[in-house]
């Protein structure tokens, strides 16, 4: 893993980048909240030592669990400056997120992404974006009629049955609206919470899963097989 600086408007930001492949796909991964996407180390190593060249910008960490506008708009930036500086000329993208990263890569994947009534976030589709990985997304962001309708990229969604912070109840709702359902693959692990996908989870969260490193393990290879299609 290299640690590479990138500046957007003279503030400088930290992007981990695991080159693969030269002919293998591109990974944008996009980190929750905390900011730190080597806190997922399992998942990233495994989509490296597959061949895929993986991008990960570092983010401040939110202090609100309701992120601002600016604070979406810059993630949602700075991920697109990363592919740009780091990704592979013709090569397939894939975006890989988890919670509020996901939720990022949905509105950059044509999603409308909303605040509350009359209050969208300006974020530009990416058309790079092939196909995306979802893990935990906070659906609540698109509920306005038709903010889903130009996504149509293939989607794989998973989420643990103990999350109480993006429970199943909201990636369910995401298969009945989701324009091309026939796209879109639900995964749901018994046991496992909304940290859980994570290797180093937040420092006040008790670990629900009895095996993690083999949860772990398993998820992450089944991202693989999902990004090579």
């Amino acid at each position: 893993m290299n640690l590479s600086k990138l500046e957007d408007d003279s503030e400088l930001f930290d992007v981990s980048v695991r080159k693969g492949k030269k002919s293998g796909p591109v990974v944008l991964f996009a980190v929750g909240a905390g900011g730190n996407p080597e806190r997922h180390v399992t998942l990233l190593d495994t989509l490296a030592d597959s061949g895929c060249t993986v991008i990960a910008p570092h983010f401040p960490r939110l202090s609100s669990p309701r992120p601002t506008e600016n604070e979406l708009t810059l993630r949602a930036k700075r991920l697109c400056m990363a592919l740009d500086i780091f990704g592979q000329s013709g090569a397939t993208v894939s975006g890989v997120g988890h919670s509020i990263g996901a939720a990022t890569l949905i509105a950059l994947a044509g999603g409308q992404m909303w605040l509350g009534p009359g209050h969208r976030v300006d974020i530009s589709a990416d058309a790079r974006l092939s196909r995306l990985a979802l893990l935990a997304p906070p659906t609540g962001f698109f509920q306005a009629q038709v903010a889903l309708d130009t996504v149509r990229v293939p989607v794989l969604t998973w989420v643990g049955s103990e999350d109480n912070i993006t429970p199943p109840s909201q990636i369910k709702w995401l298969a009945q609206v989701m324009p091309d359902p026939q796209n879109l693959d639900v995964r749901v692990t018994d046991g496992a919470g909304h940290f859980s996908f994570m290797d180093q989870i937040p420092p006040h969260v008790v670990e629900p899963l009895k095996d993690k490193q083999l949860f772990l393990r398993e998820y992450s290879s089944e991202i693989c097989n999902f990004v090579y299609g």
